[in-house]
């Protein structure tokens, strides 16, 4: 007796012991990779999809809800799943390219993707960024996936049948398949792409199972082909494998890919997943999620600001993805959209730089300047074999949006710190695509107008010309930043520095705002600041006129002043959410976000306008960005289906959150500095790629204390209205005391303001 009481004091002691211990910190349980999901074509809460990958992976996975080829692959009021779909589709309006999709099927085997679909509910479905699980209720089949860079394991529990199988859909626009029975194996490869043009693409796979194959079919449409025919080149093919399974039987997959060829697919399966069973592929993944999420340590918010804080991270982290491979030499290689052929070197896509410069470029240079390094290698063969740099890349050019911000890109990773590639080749190609007019939305549509004239004309028939001409006039700044950086002559680049201040020339001083200009230099009319499109891109005039990131002193002075200057800025919430979509023929998703929000004309779910809340800094009264940034936190970011204002875009509308959420934001990217607003978080950890560490600390800061009394920056009083990038990446502590009310001294003088071009001396 004596010797149990013992026995169970012990083991009491040792529970207490346990208890005692430090949690792990896993930022990857915080993620709801189903922020987002809850969207349509009239109204966008995100556009996302539950991604099931590995940081910047070649590869994602996703349950499929959608038709094969709608660029809505999942929506979360769907109620029927008709594939798990290889995917690679940085956003619904750009559509996807190399999917295919697998799908278990129980009892009488149906292979089409509406007759294979089975009913699926939220309540049985668990989405993490490392691990993706849903029971299928019309097969009693439940599917598990886990990923890694350019394969993925599948682990399906199947009924007692005699009749369990797995569909391997190839989609259509030309693909192939083959069933090797003996190999347990089938391999194909896909065609699709929905953005052109791309020479020779195919997306070649390999699936194998660990149980024996004793059925095996191809198929063609909608028609199942006979034993004998299990190879099958088609518009649009597939194949079935079938076996017998006991109750709870788990089967597995191990399915990889490639883009160059079904040796190099066996090659990155052999290489990414070996031996490894299903439940250490999904540890593997789950310690790589935690790692890269747990560069940023967020402590002391809400549980939903935290969750919201690392679901924006995630979607900061996909793309652009990786389209490199390793090859059997292990170096690195990669299918070229541009010549069709296996080049060597690096490769990314996925990314459209119109909406990521802004502030998620700007984030990996910060935070991961390592992989941003390999995207820089990556836009160098882009341009030595395609001969331009990309806009937006998908996988190759794509002819959508506007501005040749690929400039901004370059540069700021440059000025930021980033070193070991080729800069004076990219340096090239920037002054290359800031004098001529490329294919595909690459260089500069109406870039003899522009050169000449200083703005592209509102009247030669070259859409959205108000918004190119800022857009320019800032990616000059960006040239001019880094001809400078890279000690280029005065008399080379002084041509850049001047058109910096291109945006001056649509300056109206009637209305006090930007507005599109006809050749002869008169002004555009009617105009309209409330209409959509037409001079501007996917916003209006009150959204465009701030995007002068390289000189706001200069628009301050073109305002008015400093007291004029805010009074513009507060008009952006007063007014009323009135448009003219008459550009457009119908009332776009954008001009719904914004008409819903009760936040006036402040259009948060589109990326013009993201950056205008940090210009108060600039004039004197940085209390209402405080103000500003912590109402658009409370009220337009949640970790829910619904979470967003408007499309999350490529990682752009979640690196606001978390820039942000962290207190600063970077306004104008290719300069050294970010501007302040006020952090979320009590505390937060920055663990940069040096091995210095960022500490912000913010003990007071809540939803009533959102304004900044005062800061210590290193132990010292600081008033600068901006933070030093190279500064930080020596290591830094910040003291931040948060109040109730705000300080209107603070940051308030001249000297304590950001950069601005008319600031320099």
């Amino acid at each position: 007796m004596k010797f149990l009481k013992l026995s169970l004091a012990a083991g009491l002691l040792s529970s207490q012991l346990l208890l005692a211990q430090p949690k792990a910190f896993e930022p990857a349980e915080y993620v709801n990779p189903l922020m987002g999901t809850q969207s349509k074509y009239s109204l966008s809460t995100g556009n996302t999809y539950p991604a099931v990958a590995l940081p910047w992976g070649m590869n994602t996975w996703t349950a499929q809800t959608g038709r094969m080829g709608d660029g809505w692959q999942y929506t979360y009021d769907a109620d029927k799943i008709r594939g798990f779909k290889q995917t690679h589709q940085p956003s619904p309006w750009m559509n996807d390219y190399g999917q295919f999709a697998i799908m278990p099927v129980t009892g009488h085997l149906q292979f089409t993707q509406d007759k294979r679909a089975s009913w699926f509910s939220h309540k049985a479905e668990v989405a993490k960024p490392y691990y993706y699980s849903v029971y299928l209720a019309d097969h009693d089949v439940t599917t598990e996936i886990v990923p890694t860079e350019r394969a993925a394991q599948f682990q399906l529990t199947f009924p007692k049948s005699d009749s369990s199988f797995v569909v391997v859909d190839a989609f259509d626009r030309g693909s192939y398949v083959k069933v090797i029975p003996g190999a347990n194996k089938i391999i194909g490869y896909t065609t699709r792409v929905a953005r052109g043009p791309a020479p020779n693409f195919k997306n070649y796979f390999v699936i194998y199972s660990d149980k024996p194959i004793t059925f095996a079919r191809t198929w063609q449409d909608s028609t199942l082909n006979n034993a004998n025919q299990l190879e099958l080149s088609n518009k649009h093919a597939g194949a079935v494998i079938g076996f017998k399974t006991s109750k709870g039987e788990k089967v597995h997959l191990r399915v990889a890919s490639s883009f160059i060829s079904f040796e190099q697919a066996e090659l990155n399966l052999k290489r990414e997943l070996g031996t490894d069973s299903f439940e250490q592929t999904r540890q593997k993944a789950r310690s790589i999620w935690n790692a890269t999420l747990g560069k940023i340590k967020a402590e002391g918010g809400t549980d939903e600001q935290t969750r919201t804080f690392y679901s924006c991270l995630y979607r900061m982290l996909f793309f652009p993805n990786k389209l490199y491979e390793v090859d059997s030499r292990n170096e690195i290689v990669h299918w070229s959209p541009y010549t069709g052929k296996t080049e060597p070197g690096y490769m990314f896509a996925g990314t459209g730089f119109w909406d990521t410069f802004r502030a998620l470029y700007p984030f990996l240079n910060l935070m991961y300047p390592s992989i941003n390094k390999e995207m820089q290698q990556g836009l160098i063969s882009d341009y030595k074999e395609g001969g331009w740099l990309p806009e937006w890349s998908s996988p190759g050019y794509s002819d959508v949006m506007v501005g040749n911000n690929s400039a901004s890109v370059v540069a700021d990773a440059y000025i930021k710190g980033l070193r070991g590639y080729d800069i004076n080749t990219l340096y090239d190609a920037l002054v290359h695509g800031a004098n001529n007019a490329g294919p595909r939305a690459t260089g500069r549509k109406g870039v003899e107008y522009y050169n000449r004239l200083g703005y592209v004309p509102y009247n030669v028939k070259i859409n959205e010309n108000a918004a190119r001409t800022l857009e320019y006039s800032y990616d000059d700044f960006t040239i001019y930043q880094l001809g400078k950086a890279l000690h280029k002559p005065a008399a080379e680049i002084e041509v850049y520095k001047k058109r910096a201040q291109n945006y001056r020339n649509l300056f109206d001083p009637a209305s006090g705002l930007m507005r599109g200009k006809n050749e002869d230099g008169t002004f555009q009319s009617p105009f309209s600041p409330f209409k959509w499109g037409d001079a501007f891109t996917e916003g209006n005039s009150w959204h465009y006129s701030w995007s002068v990131f390289q000189d706001v002193q200069g628009l301050i002075n073109l305002m008015g002043g400093r007291q004029k200057f805010t009074s513009k800025l507060d008009s952006v919430f007063t007014l009323p959410p009135v448009f003219d979509d008459s550009y457009y023929g119908e009332v776009i998703h954008e001009i719904r976000e914004m008409q819903i929000m009760n936040m006036g004309q402040y259009a948060h779910g589109n990326q013009p306008i993201q950056h205008m809340i940090y210009l108060y800094n600039y004039a004197g009264q940085p209390w209402k960005t405080q103000y500003w940034a912590r109402e658009v936190i409370n009220r337009l970011y949640k970790p829910t289906p619904d979470g967003y204002c408007g499309d999350e875009d490529n990682g752009q509308t979640s690196a606001w959150y978390v820039f942000s959420a962290m207190g600063f934001y970077p306004v104008t990217p290719a300069t050294d500095q970010y501007v302040l607003g006020a952090p979320l978080f009590k505390k937060m950890t920055l663990k940069l790629e040096n091995g210095k560490q960022v500490v912000i600390n913010a003990p007071a800061a809540s939803n009533t204390n959102r304004y900044v009394g005062n800061l210590l920056y290193n132990g010292k009083p600081y008033n600068n209205m901006w933070l030093s990038h190279s500064n930080l990446q020596q290591g830094a502590t910040i003291n931040v005391t948060m109040q109730a009310t705000p300080n209107k001294t603070r940051g308030t003088g001249l000297k304590d303001v950001p950069f601005s071009m008319s600031n320099e001396k």
